[in-house]
């Protein structure tokens, strides 16, 4: 299995203020920012616009291999005395209430 990011699309000028828009909010988009409403206006846009498609494309499968792969693995040693400062403080925190 391939795990190199993918190849970025041609770059590609937006061509309208709609593109723009579009792939100024697409981090957004693909985070789950936006409104239903917002939401629906910019996957209208990408259904009609290849290049903003390709775009999309390419940040969305970018962002899965980015997920996949970019994890860091805490020693459970370090876990468990973070886990027990945490206990700690809020026992003092209740404390002092």
């Amino acid at each position: 299995m391939d795990t190199r990011p993918p190849e970025p699309p041609p770059l590609q000028l937006a061509t309208t203020a709609e593109c723009r828009e579009a792939l100024e909010t697409l981090y957004h988009f693909l985070d789950g920012e936006l409104t239903d409403t917002r939401r629906g206006e910019i996957q209208r846009h990408l259904d009609e616009c290849s290049p903003c498609l390709e775009a999309f494309d390419f940040e969305a499968e970018l962002k899965i291999v980015v997920a996949r792969h970019c994890r860091d693995r805490v020693p459970e040693r370090l876990r468990m005395r973070v886990v027990m400062a945490l206990t700690e403080a809020s026992k003092e925190d209740l404390a002092s209430e």
